[in-house]
Order: structure tokens, then C-alpha cells, then sequence
């Protein structure tokens, strides 16, 4: 399909700025909280409050969003950025609209950042993070909540081998994945095909592979979730990829992986949308309703997770 009328102008747009690797993290990082203002905000919340996340490598912020007195689950999400950009505050309209769209609490998790904190670091938040979410789905609501992991791109990545990494410590209902980063292979037709003129490209993702790991650590399951020999046992995923991105083939080839070993995985694929199409909901209609379809899921496996408790 081809590119949807209101990506053409983003990209013409998006043209004229320095490119993520073009930059030092700093002037990315300022790049993306500049346009803030441009995706809007999201829905107005029951209740929002900024806390601490206790981790091993000590306290991170976090952000509680709760839609409606009695929320039907706690989705802990953890934001894309390649492991080196963005924070609560840039995604913070989206954990809204997922918060609105699903009827579930939303555990916004602050991770820090590489190359100040390298691997392990963002992952042990984000196990921390996950936690965390599933002690405030015990004892912070009037009854307890169904727990979910969702998260997009960098962030997708986390969420998914934080669920593998607990498995059996907590229970997960679902696993929402927005075109995850699960491989460093570089090689993949979608990397050669989807990467010039793209918001994400392939020197970029090499750009941030850098400054997460180093190269000996990239093919590791930890790293590569891909690789795991193992994922059965994982959380039933909902995998969403978008068309004209260079993480596209090693999303699909990890929801088959999932598949594989038994996983229940919803699949879809949003036609005529890039990498990072999920922070335009307020701007773009089929990113909204990708959003929405997203909320349902999470609302219904928190349904399921409910009756059978």
C-alpha cells in the first residue's frame, strides 16, 4: 500500500531535521520533546500521579495513569526510543489514549537511558518496572488487577524479555508488542528495502545498538530476543508491525517464533504507516484506530484473566 498522505508530509518534514544518528543522544533527545506540542495530548485521566519505581540500581520515576475509579488491569509500558531516547513525558499522550482505549490502569516506566547507563540497565528497570506494576495490581486498587507488558519499538523490546525473565515469578496476561526490535541482524530484506527516506533507517538502528551493547552482546536473548532457545511459557502477544519499517521482518519472524512454541499471538501489520507511527493517534486515523484495536485486546485479556481468577 502506499504510504499514507499524512506520513508523505511528516517525511518531507522530518527531511529537513538532522537524522537520529546524525546527532549526539542529547540533541535527539531534545529533537523528540520539542514536538511534544505537535502530537497533543491524551484523554484527561480519573486520577495521574508521577511516583518512584524501587529497582536494584536504585529509584526511577515513574507515572500511574488510571482512567476510571475501577480500572479492569495494570498495563506496565515501556516506551520506544532505541534504548537511548525519549522519556514518560514524550510518550505520556499515548499512555493516556492506551489508558482510555483499554479501561486499564497504565504504568508509565521512566528506564534509564544508554550510553549513560548501558545494557543491562534499561532492561533491569524495566524487569523492576514490571515488578512493580504487579504489586500495585495487588494492593493499590480496590480488588486486584490483571497485569499486562506493552511497549513499542526499544521499549517492545524490554517488555518482551522482562516477561521472558520473569516467567513464573509473575503472572501476564497479555503482551502487547508495537513493531518490537527482537534481532541485530542488519541484513534482513526489510532493512535493505525500508530504511532510505524512512524515520527509522538502518544507520540509525546500528547507531543505537552501539550505544546500548557492546557488539559481542547484540546476538544474545537478552539483546536479540529473537534467539532465545526458549519461549514457550511466554504471555499470549499481540505483535503490531508497521509496513514501511526496517524493524518489520524480524517482527514478523518473532511472532512466528512465538507461534512456534505455542504462544497464542494476534498479527497485524498497519498498512501505509513507518516506525513510530504509534505516537500519532491525535494526528493520523489509522494510527488511532491501530490504538484503539490495541485497547481491546488488553481489555479483553484482563476480561479473561478475571474470570478465571
Amino acid at each position: 500500500m502506499p504510504l499514507h498522505p499524512f506520513i508523505e508530509v511528516m517525511l518531507e518534514r522530518l527531511a529537513q531535521m538532522p537524522g537520529l544518528s546524525d546527532q549526539p543522544p542529547e540533541a535527539g533527545r531534545a529533537q523528540i520533546a520539542a514536538g511534544r506540542e505537535a502530537v497533543g495530548e491524551g484523554p484527561r485521566m480519573h486520577e495521574a500521579r508521577d511516583l518512584s519505581i524501587p529497582t536494584r540500581g536504585g529509584e526511577i520515576p515513574g507515572r500511574l495513569l488510571v482512567p476510571a475509579a475501577e480500572p479492569g488491569g495494570l498495563v506496565v509500558y515501556l516506551h520506544g526510543g532505541g534504548w537511548v531516547l525519549a522519556d514518560i513525558d514524550d510518550f505520556d499522550a499515548l499512555g493516556r489514549q492506551l489508558a482510555s482505549d483499554s479501561g486499564c490502569a497504565v504504568l508509565m516506566v521512566d528506564y534509564r537511558l544508554a550510553p549513560e547507563h548501558p545494557f543491562p540497565a534499561p532492561l533491569e528497570d524495566a524487569e523492576d518496572g514490571v515488578l512493580h506494576g504487579a504489586e500495585l495490581a495487588r494492593t493499590a486498587f480496590a480488588r486486584p488487577l490483571p497485569l499486562a507488558v506493552a511497549g513499542d519499538s526499544a521499549g517492545a523490546n524490554l517488555a518482551t524479555i522482562a516477561a521472558r525473565r520473569l516467567k513464573g515469578r509473575v503472572e501476564i496476561a497479555l503482551q502487547a508488542l508495537i513493531y518490537p526490535v527482537t534481532d541485530c541482524d542488519f541484513e534482513r530484506p526489510s532493512y535493505r528495502e525500508r530504511s532510505e527516506g524512512m524515520p527509522l533507517k538502518r544507520k540509525d538502528m546500528e547507531w543505537f545498538f552501539a550505544h546500548y551493547a557492546p557488539p559481542e552482546a547484540w546476538a544474545t536473548p537478552d539483546i536479540s530476543p529473537l534467539r532465545a532457545r526458549d519461549l514457550s511459557g511466554l504471555p499470549p502477544a499481540v505483535v503490531t508491525l508497521a509496513e514501511y519499517d526496517v524493524l518489520r521482518d524480524e517482527g514478523l519472524a518473532y511472532a512466528r517464533a512465538l507461534e512456534a512454541a505455542g504462544v497464542p499471538v494476534t498479527l497485524r501489520e498497519a498498512p501505509g504507516l513507518t516506525h513510530g507511527f504509534i505516537r500519532l493517534h491525535n494526528l493520523c486515523a489509522p494510527v488511532a484506530e491501530e490504538l484503539a484495536a490495541i485497547g481491546r485486546d488488553i481489555a479483553r485479556a484482563c476480561e479473561a484473566a478475571r474470570a478465571e481468577a
